[in-house]
């Protein structure tokens, strides 16, 4: 069986969703449940023998030994971070909790578990680590994208922490010859997001007749991946990537934030017009501070070496997206909780208009 850290995350739910609609192998999904943490992502596998959940924390090193004794995973495949830039700007500390000390006291567990494997199952044991492209830092317009050995340049405390996460995973592998591989991914979306970022908060606010926010000039360029073939890749890494080394994974779709807005509401005024178009509603606000204003992925290294490519356009992927978060009504009532409307105001209603 494989251990998924982070499982009732989005991107985490979304991979055990595919890989057990796919493979016969059991997962053990080890979550914390933090505010983004939410079961319901796996509610359609409720009665399925083949995911067990475990509540607890990738720091929590008596809960780690025990849990791999237990069920002695053949891999693991770490998501467990927190991940939000604007969260990490307003609280730093949990992100160097979670992404430093966590992934530290994993790799120390899964390192004591690994060398007192037969052989065998030593030499077939696998650390996948998921990252972010964020760790090199931003680009000028006319930059090439980031490949893998692009030096790393963090900007926020969030892409600081996963940084180091990632140097922490490189050195547990040339040190003690932990079989490991990283990928790092760009900007994910797609169904079961937290509606935090940019894309889900978007389609919301567009439906409650809510100002559409956008930082700055909107001109901030991502390259967007949809979670599908985040999750796609990520199996192809585990199955066949060579230990030790890092595959950046794209979506092949730079896009401006501004952009992005303005596709969601050219969709939802065709799927569920309103009385005006929903572009009225984009609203440009303060900036955030650091705010990196360009990211893209090369990833010519996965597609040569191991034959992955996404399936998906950027105008596939958000159509579907959108059309979820359309029939999906009891998922968003429950994920919008008060504690949720409480961070929005946080983050949003203090920035003045631009």
């Amino acid at each position: 069986m494989i251990l998924v850290t982070g499982g009732a995350g989005f991107i985490g739910s979304n991979f055990i969703l595919g890989w057990l609609s796919k493979y016969s192998e059991p997962v053990i999904n080890l979550d914390k449940l933090t505010y983004a943490g939410n079961l319901q992502n796996l509610s359609s596998l409720e009665n399925n023998e083949k995911l067990v959940f475990i509540q607890g924390d990738i720091g929590d090193t008596r809960r780690v030994r025990s849990l791999l004794q237990e069920y002695r995973p053949r891999a693991i495949i770490n998501f467990a971070a927190e991940s939000h830039v604007d969260r990490s700007i307003h609280g730093p500390e949990a992100f160097i909790q979670t992404n430093v000390n966590g992934t530290f006291h994993l790799l120390e567990e899964t390192r004591n578990y690994w060398t007192e494997l037969p052989q065998r199952e030593k030499d077939s044991f696998r650390f996948l680590h998921i990252s972010t492209d964020e760790v090199y830092g931003s680009l000028e317009e006319h930059d090439p994208a980031f490949s893998e050995t692009t030096a790393y340049a963090p900007n926020s405390p969030y892409s600081a922490s996963k940084a180091a996460s990632d140097h922490l995973v490189r050195a547990y592998h040339h040190t003690y010859g932990l079989p490991v591989l990283t990928t790092n991914c760009s900007n994910n979306y797609g169904p079961l997001q937290f509606p935090e970022k940019l894309i889900p908060l978007v389609i919301l606010n567009a439906l409650r007749g809510q100002p559409l926010p956008i930082y700055g000039d909107g001109k901030n360029i991502r390259d967007w991946l949809y979670v599908g073939d985040h999750c796609s890749a990520i199996c192809t890494v585990l199955e066949n990537g060579k230990t030790g080394e890092v595959y950046n994974i794209g979506g092949n779709s730079e896009k401006t934030n501004l952009e992005v807005v303005q596709t969601i509401c050219s969709i939802l005024d065709e799927l569920q017009p309103a009385d005006h178009p929903y572009s009225d509603q984009i609203t440009f606000i303060a900036d955030r501070p650091g705010h990196d204003r360009r990211y893209a992925i090369n990833a010519d290294k996965i597609k040569s070496e191991l034959g992955w490519s996404p399936a998906e356009s950027f105008e596939s992927g958000i159509r579907k997206t959108i059309e979820w978060y359309l029939s999906n009504n009891d998922w968003i009532k429950n994920v919008t909780s008060g504690a949720y409307r409480n961070w929005i105001d946080q983050n949003y209603s203090t920035r003045v208009n631009t």
